[in-house]
This record gives C-alpha cells, structure tokens and sequence, in this order.
C-alpha cells in the first residue's frame, strides 16, 4: 500500500490529512487548518513535510500552511483559481492534473460549489479522495461561492471513481449530518445501520471518517438525490434543519 494516510485533528473538528509514499519517504499535509498540531504530528513522524496540499481557500483548511512552509521548506500546492486567496503557491493545479507525492501519482479534480476553485485529490493506490468541504460523510458541504447546479455537477464528477475508494474528508461531521440524512431518509436500512455505527464510534471518541464512496452511495442523502431540483431542495432544508 504505497500511500500511508494519517488523520491529524485540528481547530475544533477540522482533519488535516498526513500522506506518506512507503516507497520514498516523501511525504505531504492536506488543509493544515492550524500549525501547531500539524508540526507535532511530523516531529512524532520524522520531522519530514515535503509537500503542502489546499482544496480550497478557507482559513480553516490555510490557516496553519504558510507556517508551515517557513518551518520545512515544503511547497505549496493548491487550486489555481484561488491561488489570490491563499499563501503563494509553488505550484498552481487545474482540473484533471497530476500531482505526485513520491511515486503517489494523483489526479486533481475541479469541484467549484462550496467555493468557486475547490478541487479534490484523487490516489489510486489505494484509492483515496481528499475532497475538503465538497464531500462529507453523510452530508455535503454548504454552497457560499456557487449554485445548487455546480454541486450538483461537481459531486457527480466522482461517479467515475470506485466504490472502495475512501473518502477523506475535512471535518468530524458525519454525527451531525446524520439527523438530517435520517430525516431525509428514514427508510434507508443501510443509512440507519451506518447511524448507529456512527454514534458508537463517536461515544467511544474514534474519527468517523474516513469513509467509502461505496458507504456514500447507499446513504448519503445528497449523493443519491435523483436530479439537481432534488438536491436543491435537500440543500435548503438541510440549511435550516
């Protein structure tokens, strides 16, 4: 399993994502919200950051990254149509680049809808999805830059990707989003059975996520919303829920 992924809590249920390539050491953080943690996590880990990964522009997913970059000497990697928003970027990604962590090839994938330039991070070995605040177990994230439209699209460009791909997303909301999933879909066997897996991890202080988009399929209301009329209306109820 080339790609080593390890989760770093940070701010108050924020994920930093640390990858490791077991084949040449090299490793990355994905949306280090805050430095402080993150540094000790490497320390603990070697001491090593070579690569720093943005989805998009948030302070909660930045906030720690240009620290970080003064501190290691690693490059920033992030969304080009938000590289005015963010520290300055060594290198600037469009949709459908490659991005390499190590010998970790992955593929970047546009997701304007919660912001205008999200992207999303795919490795294939093993198949794992960093998707910022596009994706949430059980839940999607809120639209600030753009439509129910371009969500709608977005979300449906992973359609693609595996069901056994793990989905590493930036935050422990799956608790939270799972009231509304039920509400929803209070007919959906596998939903309430992932519910109650839910709430024991969570009683026993263990991350929920990261989760499959094959788990994702079959009970996360907004991915199986049949339409973008749909999916609009589950995103303005689940707005004010």
């Amino acid at each position: 399993m080339p790609l080593d992924v390890q989760a770093i809590p940070v701010l108050s249920d924020n994920y930093a994502w640390f990858l490791r390539d077991t084949e040449t050491g090299t490793t990355a953080v994905i949306d280090p919200g805050e430095a402080a943690p993150v540094a000790n996590f490497i320390e603990k880990e070697g001491g090593r950051l070579d690569l720093i990964l943005l989805t998009h522009h948030h302070h909660d997913h930045i906030g720690g990254a240009e620290a970080l970059r003064q501190r290691y000497h690693a490059h920033m990697v992030g969304p080009a149509a938000e590289q005015q928003r963010m520290p300055p970027l060594d290198i600037a990604l469009h949709d459908q680049d490659s991005i390499a962590v190590g010998a970790c090839t992955g593929t970047v994938i546009a997701v304007p809808g919660h912001t205008l330039g999200h992207i999303c991070y795919d490795f294939p070995n093993p198949p794992s999805l960093f998707c910022g605040d596009t994706l949430f177990s059980l839940g999607c994230g809120r639209l600030f830059e753009d439509t129910a439209e371009q969500m709608f699209e977005s979300l449906h460009k992973l359609d693609a990707l595996p069901d056994t791909t793990r989905v590493y997303c930036g935050h422990e909301y799956t608790l939270g989003n799972s009231a509304f999933a039920l509400h929803a879909e209070p007919h959906n066997a596998a939903l309430k059975e992932r519910v109650a897996e839910v709430r024991r991890l969570r009683a026993e202080n263990k991350p929920t996520v990261p989760s499959t988009l094959g788990m994702e399929r079959a009970t996360n209301p907004f991915l199986r919303a049949p339409n973008v009329q749909a999916f609009a209306q589950l995103r303005r109820e689940k707005d004010t829920f």
